[in-house]
């Protein structure tokens, strides 16, 4: 397994800063994960903002010679692993801007006749590691499941990515999340992880 972890918190002194460590660690222990890369974008300096001009085009996305390294990790991963917090019930700009410019046409997917487009990145799988204030249950009850499905549906099936999981923590900021627990659950999966 080749596993791209891309991370998107602002903060290293933070709760989502110890998840990225307790993936590392596990990964880490495990003979199945072969090579391991980590995006921390605030830390890049990643630029989330689209620009189109005359000069910079939608269409020309796929080609942008500023985003060809992390189109590189795209294609080199067979696993990427998410990690951010859930801030208005949807991952941070930040993370939404790297979406927009990597999940590009004729990258990602490629237009067809029909409904739906080829998704490009088949045969890749996702893992979202998601934090948040409010209670877990939130997104699904009061949002109806708008973070899933704008994760699953809306980008990564579309771009041909099938497999997705998630682990969505809520409660983390107080007494009541049980962030040890939690962390060493996130540490055992990815030590443990086959596939």
């Amino acid at each position: 397994m080749k596993m791209l972890i891309i991370y998107t918190y602002p903060n290293h002194s933070s709760l989502n800063y110890a998840f990225l460590q307790n993936v590392i660690k596990g990964s880490k222990k495990n003979a199945n994960i072969k090579e391991l890369q980590v995006l921390d974008l605030y830390a890049e300096g990643f630029n989330p903002l689209l620009v189109f001009n005359e000069q910079k085009r939608r269409r020309d996305m796929h080609t942008d010679p500023n985003i060809e390294k992390y189109r590189t990790q795209i294609t080199w991963a067979n696993k990427i692993v998410f990690i951010y917090p859930i801030w208005w019930g949807r991952p941070p700009a930040m993370l939404l801007g790297y979406i927009d410019q990597l999940f590009a046409s004729n990258f990602a997917y490629k237009d067809k006749k029909g409904l739906f487009p080829e998704g490009l990145l088949k045969g890749k799988s996702v893992i979202c590691i998601s934090t948040m204030k409010g209670p877990t249950h939130y997104p699904f009850l009061w949002l109806n499941n708008a973070h899933k499905i704008l994760m699953k549906r809306a980008l990564f099936n579309f771009v041909g990515i099938k497999k997705v999981k998630f682990f969505e923590f809520g409660n983390m900021e107080g007494p009541k999340g049980k962030q040890m627990k939690k962390l060493e659950k996130i540490y055992h999966y990815f030590k443990k992880l086959d596939r």
